[in-house]
């Protein structure tokens, strides 16, 4: 099989893919998309012979428009077009989410400071302000206060990118110190860990700690719906274990999963949430009471997590990629 790996930079995520498929016998190309011209019809020379191309840009905008050309030049690509312009948007993701009946985190958009401040003051005290486009935790605000959200609203606004005058304003879901990151090939995960943090951002890009963690059918079947949602392909699904008071999750029928809804979402214009166990999210003997899934990820690191479990994740992945040219031609 020849393999065309588009990239930016080669990290350890690469590597380990590299490492995996060349030990296979697979022609690989790293295609350095800084470098490449890509006509309307024609593909680049590092990328015409391709029996599948495998997405791995850093920069957003690089990932949308490749795999664009790649689905145009009829090339396999890993993910395709329509799944990196639904994972690269966070509006876009929980839009999918919700329209699928997968549980979500409650949230709004707004595109006037005001209107965002309302929603703010609607939703009550603490939520979050996230921006549509990024990665790693990065410009992520959790807003304790009217004057916290009015001072970080004001900066979005001054920032002078069209995305900061997109206010996403998220819930702030009461979680167990933790969250699960799940990488699935198609929905089926290959393989699940949970990152811990004394702060509220759980990612491993900010330190969090990392350990395996066994899936039950729940969330396994929440992984599936999640991947269907925004088109399939290889994901990181992100949930969290949620259950006591601000959680209230939906079926896809829009009924509360019984003992697990909340009274509210919604805490009120002046009002700050009730203050919760922080094992909020977990039953008595420690497991999960249910899972809202709060964003899938397209272009997917894996490094951390193939460090936490016993499971090869670059061999699972690569598996699967050998059945993507003969699936997707």
């Amino acid at each position: 099989m020849k393999v065309g790996l588009c990239y930016s930079r080669i990290r350890k995520d690469e590597k380990l893919l590299l490492g995996e498929l060349r030990e296979r016998g697979h022609e690989v190309t790293k295609v350095d998309v800084r470098r490449q011209r890509f006509g309307l019809e024609e593909p680049p020379e590092a990328m015409a012979a391709a029996d599948v191309l495998v997405d791995r840009c850093l920069a957003t905008s690089r990932s949308k428009y490749v795999t664009r050309f790649a689905d145009a030049y009829g090339i396999p690509v890993v993910n395709g077009a329509e799944t990196a312009r639904v994972c690269a948007d966070k509006v876009e993701n929980s839009l999918a989410l919700a329209e699928a009946g997968v549980p979500t985190p409650t949230t709004e958009v707004a595109f006037t400071t005001d209107a965002a401040l309302e929603t703010v003051e609607d939703f009550g005290y603490p939520c979050v302000l996230k921006p549509v486009v990024g990665s790693w935790g990065r410009l992520m605000a959790k807003l304790d206060s009217r004057s916290a959200a009015e001072a970080v609203l004001e900066h979005k606004e001054t920032l002078g990118h069209y995305e900061h005058k997109v206010f996403y304003v998220q819930e702030f879901v009461e979680k167990p110190g933790r969250d699960i990151r799940v990488v699935a090939t198609d929905g089926e995960p290959v393989a699940a860990m949970v990152r811990s943090s004394d702060h509220w951002l759980t990612n491993a890009a900010k330190g969090a700690e990392t350990a395996a963690f066994e899936l039950d059918e729940t969330a396994r079947d929440l992984v599936a719906r999640a991947s269907d949602a925004v088109g399939g392909g290889l994901l990181g699904v992100d949930l969290m274990e949620v259950g006591g008071s601000h959680s209230d999750l939906q079926t896809s029928s829009g009924e509360s999963e019984g003992d697990r809804s909340a009274p509210s979402k919604r805490a009120g214009s002046d009002a700050t949430r009730e203050k919760t166990d922080p094992r909020d999210g977990v039953d008595e003997d420690g497991g999960p009471a249910g899972y809202t899934v709060h964003e899938v990820n397209h272009t997917v690191e894996f490094k951390a997590l193939n460090d936490a479990v016993d499971t090869d994740v670059p061999a699972r992945v690569v598996d699967w990629l050998e059945t993507v040219p003969e699936v997707r031609a």
